[in-house]
């Protein structure tokens, strides 16, 4: 069976394409996907292929790993020392306000918050 990594799948349309590990492009519908799997970009899988009116189709397709969507989607680090600088001098504010016995007004103590578990989540990606 050959073998290759899904280079797109929607799963609202119900189908993608795999870039199989000889180069080729093979169309992905949901129905050769076993009932339940996940796939999404970077997966790779083996499947069995077929050659319909419209070029190279899967049949029989079994996920062989799925990437952590985290990972994928991470900023790369030059991006994220700007974020962190940034985020560095955002702080530096409410710790001053901080010193002084004032905590930031509830909105702006939100968006830190949100800005602080953001970024949080990007390292433990």
């Amino acid at each position: 069976m050959p073998t290759g990594k899904v280079k797109f799948y929607d799963t609202e349309k119900g189908f993608g394409f795999i870039q199989s590990d000889d180069g080729d492009e093979v169309f992905l519908p949901s129905s050769a996907l076993p009932d339940g799997a996940v796939v999404k970009s970077g997966s790779r899988v083996d499947f069995g292929v077929v050659e319909g009116k419209r070029g190279a189709q899967a049949l029989t397709v079994r996920v062989l790993d799925t990437p952590h969507l985290a990972r994928m989607d991470r900023k790369s680090a030059d991006d994220m020392a700007v974020i962190v600088e940034d985020l560095v001098k955002i702080l530096d504010r409410v710790g001053g306000g901080l010193r002084k016995g004032h905590y930031p007004d509830r909105e702006f103590g939100r968006k830190v918050a949100a800005m602080l578990r953001r970024v949080a989540d990007d390292f433990d990606g």
